[in-house]
């Protein structure tokens, strides 16, 4: 039996901005993606065999589903069913969970990307980074960008993958970008946020106050923290801020600690973060708010 064990890394938004609401229901959107040290650990093990896959999947967080229900065993169904005719045999897979549930910060979207990478390893698929992206836009819309932030820790070509990117369409276009040198603090209310009920409450033509994602991206390209913090914005905080209050308590406790730092919502919530260049500013904000959520981290970017 072949095995691979994977880190599936976590990701917060450093903008979002929705530009519209398409035919289809779901929304264009333009938003900046970066990947972070905060992973779940996927070990995938493979044994050939003539027989038609078999797919199993465990975890060690008794509230996570381990069938279709999960996007990694999704994952794997879909690799093989496409790209595997003449193969066979059992895959099992394990997710040792350290990403919250339901967080904004894509866990589901981060394992299912690493089954996809492990899998292409393991089968000798030998498929690019553009057919991988593809699989994972099948499986939801940040597959693609955590797709493309794992190519990017397995060294994959670098004008091909990075740990930061400009999402466009439905977050499946995908520009890389030098990405941010930061600590992060991030937080997680004690609330679970229905990303489809936020979109739903938006109303795209009342949108007040949008990010500057060219001037985002240029500052991180001129690694100029100022210029990065001034531009970033989240337009669905507000949504999610109105339906649960403990997103405002949580930005309010970081905001109150004095140093360089920016707070923010990231995906639809409910996760807030600080990103700050300074650790000791980073680690009061970590200690004040811990007090308060119990999943809270302090961990750094990816580059």
């Amino acid at each position: 039996m072949k095995r691979i064990e994977l880190k599936a890394y976590a990701k917060i938004n450093l903008s979002i901005d929705v530009l519209r609401r398409r035919s289809d229901g779901y929304h264009d959107v333009s938003m900046i993606m970066q990947l972070i040290n905060l992973f779940d650990e996927i070990k995938v093990e493979y044994k050939e065999g003539k027989e038609p896959f078999e797919i199993s999947l465990s975890t060690d967080m008794k509230d996570l589903p381990i069938d279709k229900n999960n996007l990694a065993y999704r994952a794997a169904e879909l690799i093989t069913t496409y790209y595997c005719d003449d193969k066979g045999g059992k895959i099992e897979i394990h997710i040792a969970k350290k990403i919250p549930l339901a967080a904004g910060l894509a866990g589901g979207s981060a394992d299912a990307a690493a089954v996809l990478h492990a899998l292409n390893k393991l089968l000798n698929l030998e498929l690019s980074l553009d057919q991988l992206k593809e699989l994972g836009m099948k499986l939801g819309a940040d597959v693609p960008f955590c797709v493309m932030g794992q190519a990017a820790i397995l060294d994959f070509p670098k004008d091909q993958a990075s740990t930061c990117a400009h999402a466009e369409g439905i977050g499946e276009l995908l520009t890389p970008i030098k990405p941010l040198e930061s600590w992060l603090v991030l937080s997680k209310p004690p609330v679970n946020v229905s990303t489809k009920d936020i979109y739903q409450s938006l109303n795209v033509s009342e949108i007040k106050k949008r990010p500057d994602n060219l001037s985002l991206i240029d500052g991180l390209k001129e690694e100029n923290f100022e210029k990065i913090t001034s531009s970033m914005f989240n337009v669905l905080e507000e949504v999610s801020e109105s339906k649960f209050g403990e997103i405002g308590k949580t930005k309010d406790i970081m905001a109150r600690i004095k140093g360089d730092h920016k707070v923010m919502m990231t995906g639809s919530g409910p996760t807030v973060f600080a990103i700050s260049k300074d650790y000791l500013t980073a680690e009061k904000i970590f200690n004040e708010v811990r007090e308060y959520n119990k999943d809270t981290f302090l961990v750094n970017t990816l580059n």
